[in-house]
């Protein structure tokens, strides 16, 4: 066989065999955004317009995440937190309106401890994401009924909602989303 032969037989399967790798690290890269961000993957995509966009935003808000100081907490300050919220809660009973408030100043405050920013709403989302994207429908549920709430356009059963919703985020949180991280050095 001829060298020309030769290169007309191996050159096309040399780039097929390139395009099936490729293909392949795309679908692994994929599967992993999606276990990643569970259902905020999908959000994600809806809202940006597409697949393409959409895994875009997710390696940034990874980037991003990666820039911040996310730690653990210390017992101290986990057994605080936990205090705190049963206080919450209790003030539910006769307070219910406050209690929700109070429990969103309670999520915040843990998560700026943690090392997430805490202004803004849409950028915590975009931050929590990374970590706590299975449960950032809570909090988006949680944080529109506490905004009801300067209103006093609440109803008693959605701010006991909110609580529930509030409590699965601080969960989470507290228990360091599940796995230990360690401080960077």
């Amino acid at each position: 066989m001829s060298t020309g032969t030769l290169l007309a037989i191996i050159i096309p399967i040399v780039v097929v065999l390139a395009l099936v790798a490729v293909a392949a690290a795309l679908m692994i890269r994929r599967r992993r955004l999606r276990e990643r961000f569970g259902p905020e993957y999908d959000r994600t995509v809806e809202q940006t317009g597409g697949r393409l966009a959409g895994e875009r935003e997710l390696r940034a808000r990874e980037k991003h995440h990666d820039e911040l100081d996310i730690k653990p907490l210390p017992d101290s300050s986990r057994n605080r937190y936990a205090q705190e919220w049963s206080g919450v809660q209790q003030e539910f009973v006769d307070r219910p309106e406050q209690a929700v408030h109070d429990a969103d100043r309670l999520v915040a405050s843990l998560m700026n401890e943690r090392g997430y920013p805490t202004e803004g709403f849409e950028q915590q989302l975009k931050d929590l994401s990374v970590e706590h994207g299975r449960t950032l429908e809570h909090y988006r549920a949680a944080h529109e009924v506490e905004t009801l709430t300067a209103g006093g356009k609440a109803t008693t059963e959605q701010l006991r909602g909110a609580m529930v919703h509030y409590r699965a985020l601080f969960d989470e949180l507290l228990a360091n989303g599940g796995r230990a991280r360690h401080a960077r050095t």
